[in-house]
């Protein structure tokens, strides 16, 4: 619990002191610091919805895939490690060798991290459009190589990511049985980066979002 001070006087000897004594946050303090993430179907219907544009668009825009600890491990591959079912060895030049994955966008698992592409969930093209156009490049780099939260970048089979490219959930989704956390994904993330949406990509997350359980998001902010 965070405490907060409070000062009585107290005399000594002819002398005044303040003494703080610490007090406990007020219970509307503490609600006000705990902010509980949107349920999905709010979440939705929050997304502004804007006109995109992709003039001016270029991959290379978005610089990756980084290395932002110094590992030898660029994002790429610290996701392949992360998203392992099964750990690969890790040798010189983060090399991996063995290992599985699973790739949720169709069902499949994969025994070779050469098969698997890691999928920006968000594909940059769609950031650019929804907003990072006006992101300076820092702010574009973090993006691309964002490790904080699982649902942003996603080791997936070639083939899936090929078949989704860049793509909005008005014109892809993967296979039926994970729409819902598909979409729950996109829209946190497309929250947690302030993204807006174009209006066929918000009148499918509702669509969407009406079958599936309204729970909380899971990246919070």
């Amino acid at each position: 619990m965070r405490l907060f001070p409070c000062f009585t006087v107290f005399a000594a000897g002819g002398l005044l002191a303040l003494v703080a004594i610490p007090t406990a946050v007020p219970a509307v303090a503490r609600a006000a610091q705990a902010v509980p993430p949107p349920l999905l179907r709010q979440a939705v219907a929050d997304l502004p919805v804007t006109v995109e544009a992709r003039d001016g668009y270029k991959r290379t825009s978005f610089k990756h895939w980084t290395d932002a600890d110094s590992d030898g491990c660029s994002a790429r591959y610290e996701v392949l490690i992360a998203e392992a079912i099964d750990a690969p060895k890790v040798g010189s030049g983060c090399k991996l060798t063995g290992g599985a994955w699973y790739s949720y966008y169709d069902d499949v698992v994969v025994n070779e991290a050469a098969q698997l592409d890691v999928d920006h969930l968000v594909p940059l093209a769609e950031a650019w459009d929804s907003g990072a156009s006006a992101w300076d490049a820092a702010k574009r780099e973090q993006y691309a190589n964002h490790l904080d939260h699982p649902e942003h970048l996603v080791a997936v089979t070639a083939r899936s990511n090929r078949q989704k490219a860049d793509k909005d959930p008005a014109e892809w989704l993967p296979i039926e049985q994970v729409h819902c956390r598909y979409i729950a994904e996109w829209v946190a993330v497309k929250r947690h980066w302030q993204l807006s949406v174009d209006s066929a990509e918000k009148a499918k997350l509702a669509e969407v979002a009406s079958t599936c359980p309204n729970a909380p998001l899971t990246l919070a902010s």
